[in-house]
């Protein structure tokens, strides 16, 4: 008789068959989102967009082909096409040309998701003012990887790119933005993490900030806490490789209790004590049972200053 409790043995891993297809695409601009780190984030969608596209565009033409190379999607003849910031003007005619011809056109960035901090866009713009159907296909993407393991809000991000390189421009951008209500995410230079710390220590000292790299990498590393104590972290300075900081949102400052005296007082004079309480603290965010219950001292007289007023 067997043991219930006996666990029958664990059934060894198999390998997963994926086939890759080389169908007949529509014509239109296919936006692929490519790796930021491991080969094997790539989704069988943009393998097959890539396998069967008439025209491959990319960022880096280096890149590209060592991915396909790496999944087996064999060239067949097609040119890999340079498009990137400093040939665009150049290039994007041509594109434009095959796209009009009703050729499906396959555009890659260097890493992750085309059109995020990447001269993409400019192509998207101008395909679709063209009539071309544009197709995003979904992927890697570093801003919501970090985003993802930061442990910080995100119902609400912004994402910034790079802040200025000067010390000046980046304090005002710095001061700026640190006052919008939304978790930030920045890319930034190895070599410049440090200053951007020290100049967000200058303005907030108590941000929580996380500093990722490598995402998805072997060196993968994720470092959590103040900007002052990251300011301070002597891994900071020696950091190599694709950064991404993610910023906490403000913390709402506590109001001036003078403030919240004067905002019922004014109320009162007008509306009963339970909806000026109400009214308040919908203004400022303050529980609404506490409001009432100094609302209610200051009608009966003892407002707090001490004879005062």
């Amino acid at each position: 008789m067997t043991d219930r409790n006996d666990k029958a043995p664990a059934e060894a891993p198999r390998r997963l068959a994926a086939q890759i297809e080389a169908p007949r695409l529509e014509g239109g601009l296919y936006l692929v989102a490519t790796p930021i780190g491991a080969a094997r984030d790539i989704t069988l969608r943009a393998l097959d967009v890539l396998n069967g596209a008439d025209v491959l565009a990319a960022e880096d033409t280096r890149v590209l082909r060592h991915l396909m190379e790496i999944h087996g999607i064999p060239l067949r003849g097609r040119r890999v096409l340079a498009y990137h910031d400093h040939n665009g003007e150049r290039a994007r005619p041509a594109l434009l040309a095959a796209l009009a011809q009703g050729a499906s056109v396959a555009y890659a960035s260097d890493a992750g998701t085309p059109l995020v901090a990447d001269p993409g866009y400019r192509l998207a713009l101008d395909a679709a003012e063209a009539g071309a159907r544009v197709h995003a296909l979904p992927g890697p993407s570093a801003a919501l990887a970090a985003l993802s393991l930061s442990g910080l809000p995100s119902d609400r991000f912004l994402f910034l790119g790079f802040p200025p390189s000067t010390a000046t421009a980046r304090q005002t951008w710095l001061r700026r933005w640190l006052a919008v209500d939304s978790t930030l995410i920045l890319f930034e230079s190895p070599r410049r993490v440090n200053r951007t710390l020290d100049d967000l220590c200058q303005i907030d000292p108590n941000r929580l900030t996380v500093v990722a790299r490598e995402l998805t990498k072997k060196f993968e590393e994720v470092i959590r806490g103040p900007a002052i104590e990251l300011a301070a972290d002597p891994r900071i300075p020696t950091l190599k490789g694709e950064v991404v900081m993610v910023l906490d949102r403000p913390t709402p400052a506590a109001p001036d209790a003078d403030r919240v005296r004067d905002l019922l007082r004014a109320k009162m004079d007008r509306m009963s004590v339970k909806d000026a309480a109400r009214e308040v603290a919908l203004e400022l965010g303050l529980p609404r049972r506490e409001l009432y219950q100094r609302a209610l001292e200051m009608g009966n007289g003892n407002d707090g200053d001490d004879g005062d007023d």
